[in-house]
């Protein structure tokens, strides 16, 4: 299959990506040529397309020093969110598909994905730990109000008292109130809400179908409201370009109710590092070379670095400052002390296999 790449920077209404750039699989690849011939502009505006893809296994599992959980689930490959930053990109490739505009208008719903949870959380030996949903794409982006999975996972681990840890940027969470209430009430789940502007003209392009800033805090206020364990994650800080706003962003996050708040710096994997620069590009090109200049700083002269408890923060004196300035916005406004960090410690210790649900004797 040939894939065909379109580095010229086009902005297409309610995508992130300018382009698909080949991924590292691809067998051939074609460069576009003026050959004087007259063609049809491009649409500006993209359709989305879904293929259904049968689980094999529900739960991913990882081992690295940088992340607070050791397994994951995610219910859709790919993610209309569109957020051009996405360190997860990169994972389309697997599929023969870009990491570019494929990776947001051609996903992949994963269909048995609670059956393949249910045998495995049933298998002997198990040991309950938080599973992440989701570690990689949105599990609320809009593909979740059609396929309902993310809802029915939570039906399960409510069922057999599993404890679940969730990071999104979709208003598609308040849908589940019921549920995360019921979980919270048992100290089995966690949301985390990420923050990345309180610009909504920066989040239109930067995240084109994620919720807006006020819907987000709104997200965090009601989940607060009632009475369910939420923070914000200030993610990714984009140096040159977002890093002004992060004491705004925790100001903002506390203000509506959250308790606990992360941080994380851009990440640039791969093919996300063209994709991003041409994004700047396209919507910010006076500070292209500020930003990725800055990037650079803290990447150790790379626009990025893998390594482990390096790839999350950055290292350099402008990593280390932004560092400062978030431990110090978080004393100031209470955050992650530890009387917090107890109250929302999950139980792991109610755990019953599914299908030991059915037993009367218990």
């Amino acid at each position: 299959m040939a894939h065909q790449s379109n580095q010229g920077g086009v902005a297409h209404k309610g995508r992130g990506a300018t382009f698909d750039p080949h991924h590292r699989y691809a067998p051939t690849t074609s460069e576009p040529v003026d050959d004087g011939w007259w063609q049809e502009e491009a649409p500006t505006s993209l359709a989305t397309e879904v293929r259904e893809e049968r689980t094999r296994s529900a739960l991913a599992w990882n081992t690295s020093p940088d992340l607070p959980f050791d397994r994951s689930l995610n219910p859709y490959r790919g993610c209309e969110h569109g957020c051009i930053y996405c360190y997860a990109r990169p994972s389309h490739a697997y599929w023969d598909l870009s990491p570019g505009l494929d990776f947001e208008t051609k996903l992949i719903a994963r269909t048995g994905l609670v059956e393949r949870l249910r045998d495995e959380l049933c298998r002997p030996g198990y040991q309950c730990r938080p599973i992440n949903l989701a570690g990689n794409t949105d599990a609320y982006q809009p593909l979740e109000a059609r396929y309902a999975t993310t809802r029915a996972v939570l039906e399960l681990l409510l069922e057999c008292r599993h404890p679940v840890t969730l990071v999104t940027k979709g208003g598609l969470i308040l849908r589940d109130l019921d549920l995360l209430r019921a979980l919270a009430k048992q100290r089995l789940v966690r949301v985390m809400v990420s923050l990345t502007s309180l610009d909504t003209e920066l989040k239109r392009s930067l995240e084109p179908r994620a919720a807006s800033p006020s819907a987000r805090l709104r997200v965090i206020r009601t989940l607060a409201e009632a009475g369910i364990p939420v923070g914000t994650l200030v993610s990714p800080v984009i140096p040159g370009l977002t890093d002004h706003e992060l004491e705004r962003l925790l100001e903002a996050a506390a203000g509506a109710g959250a308790t606990t708040a992360g941080w994380m710096l851009l990440r640039l994997p791969r093919e996300v590092a063209p994709l991003f620069e041409a994004w700047l590009d396209t919507h910010y090109p006076q500070r292209t070379n500020k930003v990725m200049s800055l990037m650079r700083q803290c990447r150790g002269s790379e626009v990025y670095d893998s390594r482990f408890g390096k790839r999350m923060r950055g290292e350099g004196v402008f990593a280390e400052l932004l560092e400062q300035r978030f431990r110090k916005a978080c004393r100031h406004l209470g955050f992650n002390n530890s009387a917090t960090s107890a109250r929302q410690q999950l139980d792991t210790s109610s755990f019953r296999p599914p299908r030991a649900q059915g037993n009367l004797f218990e």
